[in-house]
């Protein structure tokens, strides 16, 4: 009678092993390492260095077609303004005689009367303008 030498035990279907994206992600970025070498990173895992550089290939096709697929697109935003909605002037009130360009500026708006005198330097006049423009 012959004893045999070696045994071979067979557990599950066999077939191939299904790996999850995340132990692919773990494994790749362990080839990402300076200084890794593939084939020693999939040894160690029970791969072949051709399934994990089919893997990488796989990831660079994924990340290049999800920046294909962005684009930009204009967003409008909305911002209330801070200003109270502008209200209908008053109607100017009527002088009976003119002044001359020699005595001033006089505007009046919104109820709000600002006089420039004839003797104001060109500094002050924009100051005014501005702080006109920049309102309440």
């Amino acid at each position: 009678m012959r004893v045999p030498r070696r045994i071979e035990v067979i557990n599950g279907a066999g077939g191939r092993r299904r790996w999850s994206d995340d132990d692919k992600a773990r494994i790749l970025e362990e080839t990402l390492v300076p200084g890794a070498v593939v084939s020693e990173v999939a040894r160690r895992h029970g791969l072949t260095p051709q399934q994990v550089f089919g893997w990488r290939r796989e990831a660079r096709r994924a990340s290049a077609a999800a920046l294909e697929g962005a684009a930009f697109v204009p967003a409008l935003v909305e911002v209330p303004s801070a200003r109270p909605e502008p209200q209908p002037c008053p109607e100017p009130r009527r002088r009976s005689a003119r002044r001359s360009a020699a005595e001033g500026i006089e505007l009046e708006i919104a109820g709000v009367a600002v006089r420039i005198g004839p003797g104001a330097s060109p500094e002050a006049i924009a100051a005014v303008i501005r702080a006109l423009k920049a309102g309440p």
